[in-house]
């Protein structure tokens, strides 16, 4: 593992690369609250062992990178990612995998780069209002309006995405409604391969850990999100 920093609006963004196959690079975007980079570890270390690196970092109000929520956004967040795309050399097709929030982050950024992958853990997805409004009382209540996901530009975004769309879901996600997912694939109708996973037993916070017990579960997991990888890249035109 190989920690760097990359400056960010005045800030140190801190994050890390795990090495694997080259040809297949992948950027985790984490959740929000109390979320890290590091709460996504045994999935990292997990995909490693399949040959699959990848690139994590904290936004500003997180983890090691620190700070405020306050000074940061859902389009700051955005803008941190494509940040360290930038800094360690990840021009070309890039994965993506987002947890939560880092779900919507994703898919802002796929909406304008090569993503030839995607997979959306229990992801979030919010209204265009809210995108730009600082973390806080206001982004708060404008999320707060009920089903005001409802208005989301994912579903047109995910409407024009080509690559490959893996969503996973927890069975009992009190923060996320499982509705979100479903139409979060029924929009991918020009997907070139897509899959929703629903995890039985599981809550929000909880996929990682539960399947951990039930390493049968765990395996078919990290083989159907090697397969999304997988697939994604080799769908790319060739030159």
């Amino acid at each position: 593992m190989a920690d760097f920093t990359i400056p960010y609006e005045g800030r140190l963004l801190h994050g890390d690369a795990i090495d694997g196959d080259p040809a297949r690079p992948l950027l985790i975007i984490h959740g929000a609250g109390e979320s890290h980079r590091g709460r996504l570890a045994g999935w990292r270390g997990a995909l490693q062992a399949r040959g699959i690196g990848s690139t994590a970092f904290d936004c500003i109000g997180h983890g090691t990178t620190g700070g405020t929520l306050a000074e940061s956004s859902l389009a700051s967040r955005t803008r941190q990612a494509e940040a360290v795309l930038q800094a360690r050399g990840m021009h070309g097709p890039v994965a993506l995998y987002g947890t939560s929030m880092g779900a919507y982050n994703a898919l802002r950024i796929a909406a304008r780069r090569t993503v030839p992958a995607l997979v959306l853990v229990v992801p979030g997805v919010y209204t265009p209002a809210a995108y730009e409004t600082p973390f806080g009382p206001q982004f708060s209540q404008l999320i707060r309006q009920p089903r005001s996901w409802m208005a989301s530009d994912a579903w047109d975004i995910l409407s024009r995405y080509t690559g490959s769309l893996l969503v996973i879901a927890a069975e009992h996600d009190a923060v996320i409604p499982l509705e979100i997912p479903q139409r979060l694939m029924d929009s991918a109708v020009r997907s070139c391969w897509r899959r929703l996973l629903v995890v039985p037993g599981t809550e929000h916070n909880r996929l990682f850990s539960v399947l951990q017990e039930r390493p049968a579960e765990l395996d078919a997991t990290l083989s159907t999100i090697t397969e999304c990888l997988h697939a994604g890249f080799a769908a790319l035109p060739h030159s």
